[in-house]
């Protein structure tokens, strides 16, 4: 029976093959997979390079905030310290936290995943490999440059939540804020890039046969996180891109005087803020998930269990971000809503840990140093919970909001929750990525190093809080009583930090980056990325049939080996990898895959570089850096969409697959529909902002432009999507038609600009300035969205042209044109509200 995939899942049965396969074919896969050399392995886009930089680079950025935090504890072990001025530890403080949230956090669980996702899946690599090297250099560069700004005294200083009235350009007048501000939101695209990459990864690269229910808890956790970066990071963005707005072109956002208000702010902010908590969460409790069940030697306890945490989850936590505003006078129904929210995103939280307490009360775990740094995660994590829980509780959070109560939390929901979970993941799977791996010897010390000294430093900071301690203070009087706990705090952080420098002993002593040659399965896990690997990933890839393979068919690492499964060689004499069914892992078609380049790092410096001499406010420069850019992202794209001469090949006993597809089945698609919610979501939430100040601010609302516009703006949208859906309908005819699909879809773009620029000079005809009130920052600012999704579309036009002369839209069908057409339709759509919504809603 043929499944609606139209595969016969019967087609299995032909697996494991019992031919024999060429020597020389491994030789040819290996040549095909071979990373470049020397200074061209900047070059390199496979996931084992990418991945590796990418948590080395997480891992700096660790430690150098953790320096940060060292000086600023020996700043308050005694009252009145004169180590750090004022100004000096407000810029250590702010880069601190931005540091261990921004550049730290979420990277390194996106750069595990780089690391990891390939091989459980049994993929070849991710499906997008230039985006990931993509978004890793974007953040190699723009990270770096962004932590030197404390070098020369230009680091941020407002904290790392960034609220607004202080950095306003009345209360923080230099360029610091803007590198926070145009920094972070440019780190923000980069970890959006990797969330599209690693979704549709899941979805679309999994091995034949591993449907949701076989699929690994890591990738349901990576899964729910991609989804939460998706729907929670557009906030932020936006966020940022108002607040430079505002300190650029005086645009009132969040100034309560001209019709802003700064808690607008807040809520952008959180709402981006606290699910990012779970953000990072999430993936670590995968890792441990799959962690406990190897080194307890037994099955998860409660996986679908936790499949439904994760789900929860992710849903709950969108609805807590106001958990950090109940101080700020919310009526009280808000603050009952989000205070119930805040304690049952516990509950999904709670599921996981009595699931892996079961599963080692079952199993037989053995107490080696992965064992141990997920106990103390787990134990140093439901402290931080519990505590979280007593801060949902409103009277409470009354009483230690703002207190050092709240940083302890803090640091022990991530530090169990995410740190020593990554500290087990670096000694369980660095045999995977090594000659040899690390020491349990120096492991152990390091664990309990780490572990004693982090309840030493954290666990007075609850005290203090209690003492009445404020957070974000450099200094304090003597005579409070603070004087032992900071002193307490500040030898414990010592030796935390020395826990942390006996680790790096360990990877300096023991650590042997290696690609095939690597340690092995030490603690005898049982899924994929277990099995014999080289640059290609397997030597072929399996049928799965369970969650465990390795454990329940001991012969498959020998099979896979011998290349008795899917895709023994290459079929093109090209880099490919399958790509399956969302559901129920069904093979679709061989996808192409893009090799070594040095586009994505030309694009990548050229991005950090425009942000960054932006802040610096030199237009000129940026704006060439910006301009190298796109034509950079242009050119490594040029090289992606193409046909090989075989329509079909064979894959592994006899099967045959198509090599292109277009439509909801190409995996191009899915990571342009993804895009879209992500824009979408900028704009959602650029229509709350304005429904915000609609809302608290009505008298500084006046009349909009008239409706009577709407008669030649919304003619012009519906002409664009109709234009673009008519180029992708003429692509489907044999016959070459007068009105050619490229001609149509570029009269497509012409009508959605002229759409958005009619709508544009209605408004100034209007006479509404965007420096005038709230009404006007936020209409001008939907507009410029618009504006920037028509400009992306005529520069889509121009690439379809440039393709369409050298005969690259081919006929009947072209993924090119079918992933820009949705663009446009997309853009004509959210232009047709943004007319609409602004003239309904206004005073007058």
């Amino acid at each position: 029976m043929r499944s609606e995939t139209g595969f016969d899942p019967a087609l299995y049965d032909r697996f494991p093959t019992k031919e024999e396969r060429p020597p020389e074919e491994l030789k040819e896969l290996e040549r095909i997979w071979c990373a470049p050399k020397g200074w061209r392995l900047l070059t390199a886009v496979n996931n084992n390079y990418v991945g590796f930089f990418y948590v080395a680079t997480a891992f700096l950025f660790f430690l150098l905030a953790g320096v940060l935090a060292l000086v600023m504890r020996v700043q308050l072990a005694l009252p009145l310290q004169g180590m750090l001025p004022q100004e000096t530890y407000n810029q250590f403080f702010t880069m601190h936290g931005t540091v261990m949230m921004f550049l730290f956090a979420v990277p390194m669980v996106e750069a595990i995943a780089v690391l990891l996702l390939p091989q459980m899946l049994a993929a070849r690599d991710l499906p997008f490999p230039r985006l990931s090297a993509y978004a890793f250099w974007a953040y190699f560069v723009g990270g770096l440059c962004f932590f030197a700004s404390i070098l020369v005294g230009l680091a941020p200083d407002g904290g790392w939540f960034m609220y607004p009235p202080y950095t306003s350009l009345t209360y923080s007048p230099g360029i610091n804020a803007d590198f926070w501000l145009l920094g972070i939101g440019f780190i923000e695209i980069s970890a959006i890039a990797g969330a599209i990459e690693i979704i549709v990864g899941v979805l679309r690269t999994r091995a034949p046969g591993m449907t949701l229910d076989k699929m690994p808890i890591y990738a349901w956790a990576m899964l729910v996180f991609g989804v939460m970066i998706v729907v929670g990071f557009p906030s932020v963005i936006l966020g940022t891109l108002l607040l430079e707005l505002e300190r650029a072109f005086n645009w009132p956002f969040f100034d309560p005087t001209r019709g802003g208000d700064a808690l607008l702010w807040q809520h952008l902010f959180w709402f981006f803020g606290h699910p990012e908590v779970y953000i990072i969460f999430l993936p670590a409790s995968g890792l441990v998930s799959m962690m406990v069940a190897t080194l307890a030697r037994t099955p998860l306890v409660g996986h679908y269990l936790i499949v439904l945490a994760f789900l929860a989850t992710g849903f709950i936590s969108f609805g807590v971000w106001s958990h950090h505003m109940f101080t700020t006078g919310m009526p009280n129904l808000s603050v009952g809503f989000f205070s119930a929210a805040s304690m049952a995103v516990s509950v999904p939280a709670g599921i996981q840990v009595f699931s892996w307490i079961a599963t080692f009360a079952v199993g037989k775990p053995r107490f080696n140093v992965p064992t141990l740094f997920v106990l103390g995660g787990l134990i140093t994590f439901v402290i931080g919970g519990l505590t979280g829980v007593m801060v949902a509780m409103v009277p409470f959070d009354w009483q230690v909001h703002d207190s050092y109560f709240i940083v302890a939390h803090l640091h022990y929901v991530l530090i169990g929750g995410m740190v020593f979970p990554m500290f087990a993941a670096f000694y369980y799977w660095a045999p995977m990525t090594s000659s040899r791996a690390l020491s349990e010897r120096i492991g152990k010390w390091a664990f309990w190093l780490m572990f004693i000294g982090m309840q030493i430093t954290f666990w007075p900071m609850h005290i203090a809080g209690f003492m009445g301690m404020p957070r974000r203070v450099y200094t304090y009087l003597p005579g409070r009583d603070w004087e032992v706990v900071n002193m307490v705090s500040t030898a414990g952080a010592f030796l935390l930090a020395a826990g942390v420098l006996l680790f790096l002993v360990d990877l300096a002593r023991n650590f042997r980056f290696t690609t095939d040659n690597d340690a092995g399965n030490v603690y005898g896990g049982g899924t994929l990325e277990w099995l014999p690997t080289g640059l290609y990933s397997t030597r072929s890839i399996p049928v799965v049939k369970s969650r465990e393979p390795l454990w329940d068919d001991p012969r498959l690492a020998e099979d896979v080996e011998q290349g008795r499964y899917f895709l023994p060689g290459s079929a093109t004499g090209l880099r490919e990898t399958i790509i399956t069914s969302p559901l129920r892992a069904e093979p679709q078609y061989l996808q192409i895959m893009p090799g070594p380049s040095v586009w994505p790092f030309l694009a990548a410096v050229f991005t950090a570089g425009f942000f960054l001499l932006l802040t610096v406010q030199a237009y000129t420069p940026s704006f060439a850096c910006g301009l190298l850019a796109i034509l950079c992202v242009l050119r490594w794209l040029w090289d992606t969409d193409r046909l090989v001469k075989e329509d079909h090949v064979d894959v592994g006993a006899g099967i045959r697959l198509p090599t292109y597809v277009t439509g909801p089945s190409s995996h191009g698609w899915w990571a342009m529909v993804i895009l879209l919610v992500v824009v979408g979501m900028i704009f959602i939430m650029a229509l709350f902002s304005f429904f915000y100040l609609y809302g608290v601010q009505p008298r500084f609302w006046v009349a909009p432009a008239g409706l009577v516009w709407l008669g030649a703006i919304l003619p012009a949208y519906a002409l664009a999507a109709g234009l673009a859906l008519l180029a992708r309908y003429m692509l489907a005819r044999e016959k070459t038609q007068l009105w050619t699909p490229g001609v149509l879809f570029l009269c497509a773009t012409l009508a959605l600009a002229a759409g958005t620029g009619v709508n544009l000079w209605s408004w100034i005809a209007s006479g509404l300035r965007p420096d005038a009130s709230g009404q006007g920052a936020t209409v001008y600012a939907l507009l410029s969205l618009d504006s920037t999704l028509a400009a992306i579309g005529l520069l889509m036009a121009g690439y379809i042209s440039a393709r369409n002369s050298r005969a690259m839209i081919v006929r009947p069908r072209n993924n090119s044109l079918d992933v820009c057409v949705l663009w446009v339709i997309y853009a004509a759509a959210q232009g047709t509200v943004t007319a609409v919504v602004t003239r309904i809603f206004g005073g007058g």
